[in-house]
């Protein structure tokens, strides 16, 4: 049979179906984009051993047994095999959609037989994977501290910072969920059960409390200058600090704080305030640098969680008259060796610690927010109790019920599910043992407790039917949908709502189900989308890591850092609540600022602390490539890094991650900084850097993304110059396009959406399943991807797709450990590899 070249291929796709696959306006130049119908005519008109000699041609050269490059061979592929090696197909697939490959200076077939190649592989092994869909399997997952802090706050209308019990999260695949990584040790639980033990005091209070203090330290990088207003401070004050604090019970309470003087001298003021209201005014005479302890009288408080402020009395508005202008950050120089910095300027004293020492003289519990929402009925009253009896034994039935109730409604929420007799019978065990010697409110707080402590609210545990095979999947109950739904959406236990329709086992059904996500969707907790998914997957939190030299940047604060990470995490949160396109995220003319981060960026007319939309004057900034968070995470203290920003575009936004650099590869900070008396700029160390073929190999790709992106600083300011010399960011992308501004590598990377895409859906789906993606979720990911395209890539298609989607619904039982090291090439090929 006569074989059918490229070159055929293409000139039937213009006779019968009027172009090319994927010829439209979103087609890039070396690999147009997939039409819905290419796939299937791929297949049927490709002679797939005319593909494979593709392969052999053009790839094996590199990925034989020999040279191994990317430890990957392919002298044995066979495309119309593409199925029996998934995972090598995937990276191929990968590579190939994003036009790395053959890498440029080889030789490389013409764009339409690249397509052929692609669109085949991809029918090939979607065609297989139809036929076993596999969900994949995953491990208990367990509330990590961000989840265990919405979950209890919502179960007890309770702020608590889970860091103060809880061992840091460990992230796997740019996330903190994922349940490879969820370990369990006997230093674990016992953090949980403390975390149980102190939680419902915290929620039930505590009479018997004794005297303790807790400091409070205030970051060194919160600046503290005359014009720097803390939210949550009283209007006409500067600095200091804000907390929330735990009073146990009603009483006297002491407040002090630590001062760390300035230069020079003079009188101070500092207000203390508790929930906005003033409880005392400090006075303090300064002179010279020294950490002066200052403390208010005994004050009497509420018991229950307060807002602590204290913050000094602003007497001054407007610059000061120094000689020299006054750095941004008013710590700058609050160091010793660093004294230069305040030579010439006012150095104010700042607030570097704030004590709270308590009770003295308690005289019982008021109601505060987490006991009406735990003691909803109380023995012998209609309503809660102001607990001034609460601790006097009580056995009485009525006591019974009522706790009964109580722990009934707890426990519900807790565990994400319908309550048995079994289940109650273990915190009503521990309410009567307490409640019999302590009283009703003990033996509450302790079942609450017990509830904290049960491996049904630790652990997100999944009931199997009783009967599956292996290697069977099974649609997942309805309560355990409720969990992974609201775990997705909210990052935090389902609501009673959603709890109640998987009772009524209605949650799976379709249309249902969709209501749901779009309702969860329009609840103030899917922020949890932008502050929980966006912001690691975009790995905003690298951001707290970096803090510029104060000697380079010394305009740069905490309270500027803050607001560059809130910026990105509310564009986010905009694209979600709107339904906005998953492309703006990369296009987008706008963004969110404030009065502080819009004078940071030069962007005029905005005005005070709070964030709005704000359209860019020109076009200097251009979607997520422009925001100072992702600038300042892939930059050194002290210089930028064009290798930094490339691996993160490569790596956060492709999907296609360089590989790491060889060992005996030297730093580039050993490369040489300065010549004939000048230092050179990042570029031409760069350039000396990647001199060697081996590294080339990588640069080549990397250094133009970056180079494109040199026009920001460390902090995300815009600038022109590089140690008094122009900046020359002139680069070629590794598709021939010439691109040298981050307009015009926004440009190069729209040409090829489908990598960006994938890649954000592939993402999507492993922080909502817990798992990392496999090669076998890709057809999957294809098939959202593809659905969103036709809803112009809104977001909630990318979001219904992952909730409708076989690894969200579905599961399977995990292969023994025997099938998974004889499984072929395992590598993994999802998001985060």
């Amino acid at each position: 049979m006569k074989t059918l070249g490229a070159g055929t291929i293409l000139w039937f796709w213009l006779a019968v179906a009027g172009g090319p696959p994927g010829s439209g306006a979103s087609g890039g130049p070396l690999l147009p984009e997939q039409t819905p119908a290419a796939a299937a005519y791929a297949v049927a008109l490709a002679d797939t051993a005319d593909l494979t000699g593709v392969v052999q041609r053009y790839c094996v050269r590199c990925h034989n047994e020999r040279l191994l490059r990317g430890n990957l061979t392919l002298e044995t592929f066979d495309v119309e095999a593409a199925h029996d090696r998934a995972p090598t197909a995937e990276k191929m697939i990968r590579k190939l959609r994003a036009g790395m490959m053959p890498p440029p200076g080889q030789r490389r077939p013409s764009p339409d037989t690249l397509l052929a190649l692609v669109e085949t592989l991809e029918t090939v092994v979607d065609r297989e994977a139809a036929r076993d869909r596999n969900p994949g399997s995953r491990r208990f997952q367990r509330l990590n501290r961000a989840e265990y802090e919405r979950v209890v706050r919502d179960l007890l209308d309770l702020e608590i910072d889970a860091g103060r019990w809880l061992p840091a999260d460990t992230y796997l695949g740019a996330f903190d969920n994922m349940s490879d990584a969820q370990g369990l040790s006997t230093t674990l639980l016992e953090a949980y059960l403390r975390a149980a033990t102190e939680v419902s005091r915290i929620a039930v209070g505590n009479p018997a409390a004794l005297s303790k203090t807790a400091k409070y330290t205030n970051p060194i990088d919160v600046s503290q200058h005359a014009w720097d207003h803390i939210e949550g401070t009283p209007y006409g004050t500067r600095g200091g600090m804000v907390v929330t604090h735990d009073f146990p019970v009603d009483g006297e309470y002491v407040v002090s704080v630590e001062t760390l003087f300035g230069q020079g001298t003079g009188f101070q003021d500092i207000d203390i305030s508790i929930d906005g209201e003033g409880v005392a005014l400090l006075g303090l005479e300064h002179g010279g640098r020294s950490t002066v302890p200052i403390r208010t009288e005994p004050v009497f408080v509420q018991a229950g969680q307060r807002q602590v402020a204290a913050a000094f009395v602003r007497t001054i508005e407007g610059p000061y008259e120094d000689r020299l202008k006054t750095p941004g950050w008013s710590f700058v120089g609050g160091e010793d060796s660093r004294a230069w910095a305040n030579y010439g300027i006012t150095a104010l004293p700042h607030l570097s610690e704030l004590m709270i020492t308590g009770p003295r003289r308690s005289s019982g519990l008021s109601e505060t927010a987490s006991r009406r929402k735990i003691f909803h009925c109380h023995p012998g009253q209609d309503g809660p109790a102001e607990a001034a009896e609460a601790e006097a034994p009580v056995a009485s039935a009525e006591a019974r019920a009522c706790a009964e109730a109580i722990v009934t409604r707890l426990a519900r929420a807790a565990y994400r599910r319908p309550m048995t007799e079994d289940d109650l019978a273990g915190p009503m065990a521990f309410y009567d043992a307490a409640a019999a010697e302590d009283g009703f409110e003990i033996g509450v707080r302790t079942a609450l407790q017990a509830i904290l402590a049960n491996p049904s609210f630790i652990f997100r545990l999944e009931q199997a039917p009783s009967e599956v095979a292996p290697g069977e999947s099974y649609p997942i109950a309805d309560v355990d949908l409720a969990s992974r739904l609201s775990f997705f959406l909210w990052a935090a236990s389902p609501d009673d709502e959603l709890l109640t329709l998987a009772a009524e086992r209605r949650l799976s059904d379709p249309a249902v189900l969709e209501g749901q996500v779009r309702r969860m969707l329009a609840d103030p907790r899917a922020e949890a989308l932008s502050t929980r998914f966006a912001s690691q997957w975009l790995r905003l939190q690298d951001a707290e890591d970096n803090q510029p030299e104060p000697y380079l940047y010394p305009d740069f604060t905490g309270q500027l850092r803050e607001d560059l990470v809130r910026e990105t995490q509310l564009f986010f949160d905009h694209l979600v609540r709107e339904d906005r396109s998953l492309l703006e995220l990369f296009t987008a003319d706008y963004t969110f600022l404030n009065e502080r981060l819009a004078g940071h960026y030069g962007i005029p007319g905005v005005s005070g602390s709070e964030f709005r939309r704000v359209s860019y004057p020109d076009h200097s900034r251009r979607g997520v490539l422009g925001h100072g968070s992702v600038l300042l995470l892939t930059s050194m203290s002290a210089r930028t890094s064009p290798v930094l920003r490339g691996k993160w575009v490569m790596e956060v936004l492709m999907g296609t991650p360089p590989l790491p650099p060889p060992p005996d590869i030297p730093a580039f900070d050993e490369t040489e900084s300065a010549r004939s008396g000048r230092l050179l700029t990042t570029r031409e160390r760069l350039e000396m850097h990647a001199a060697s073929p081996t590294c080339r190999a990588c640069h080549r790709f990397m250094d133009p993304i970056g180079l494109a992106l040199d026009n920001y600083d460390v902090t995300g300011q815009v600038r022109v110059r590089e140690n008094g010399v122009a900046l020359d960011t002139r680069g070629t992308f590794y598709d021939g396009t010439d691109v040298s501004t981050p307009a015009e590598l926004v440009d190069v990377l729209m040409k090829r959406p489908i990598p960006l895409v994938r890649n954000f859906t592939a993402h999507l789906l492993a922080y909502a399943t817990g798992r990392r993606a496999e090669y076998y979720d890709q057809p999957g990911i294809r098939a959202i991807a593809r659905e969103a395209e036709a809803n112009d890539y809104r977001m909630s298609s990318f979001i219904l797709g992952v909730v409708n989607s076989d690894p969200f619904r579905m599961a399977r039982p995990a292969p023994a450990v025997d099938d998974e090291v004889a499984a072929e090439d395992r590598t993994r090929s999802g998001a985060g590899s």
